[in-house]
């Protein structure tokens, strides 16, 4: 009688394990590409898009473009950080017109101030420019990781 309760409780076991193996979700392999570059009509720069995951994991953070005094005259101001350089010495930064979205955008910087960058020419004020994620960006964008 010991053996046939033991068949018993291995066989519920089992169908036990097999029930609640049907409520999980299956195990994907596809990978999700968490960078996608889309052409700008008029450009040979691309606009980055990145999937919410790839934003949390390189913390993208933006802040507005800024009027302030300096020197006694309002200028366009930008935190330093925003700023990149590429390869020929051009400055660039990055604006996001849309959440996930990032288009690099050129700049003239007058001078720098400390932490922050005093432009001739950059973005209307207001606009959000990246200041964490900027070097991840430019290398999604330019293919510098491949």
């Amino acid at each position: 009688m010991r053996a046939s309760h033991g068949w018993f409780v291995a066989l519920l076991i089992i169908a036990f394990l097999q029930l609640n193996a049907c409520d999980q979700k299956p195990v994907t392999t596809e990978k999700v590409n968490p960078v996608k570059l889309e052409s700008i009509e008029g450009s040979e720069l691309k606009q980055v898009v990145l999937t919410e995951k790839a934003v949390e994991r390189i913390d993208v953070q933006t802040v507005p473009v800024k009027e302030e005094l300096v020197n006694g005259v309002t200028r366009i101001v930008v935190p330093y950080k925003a700023v990149i350089y590429d390869l020929h010495g051009e400055t660039w930064l990055y604006t996001s017109p849309t959440p996930l979205t990032f288009v690099r955008e050129s700049i003239i910087v007058d001078s720098i101030d400390g932490d922050r960058a005093i432009l001739v020419s950059g973005p209307a004020l207001g606009t959000e420019v990246v200041i964490v994620g900027v070097a991840e960006l430019f290398g999604a964008e330019t293919g510098v990781s491949k």
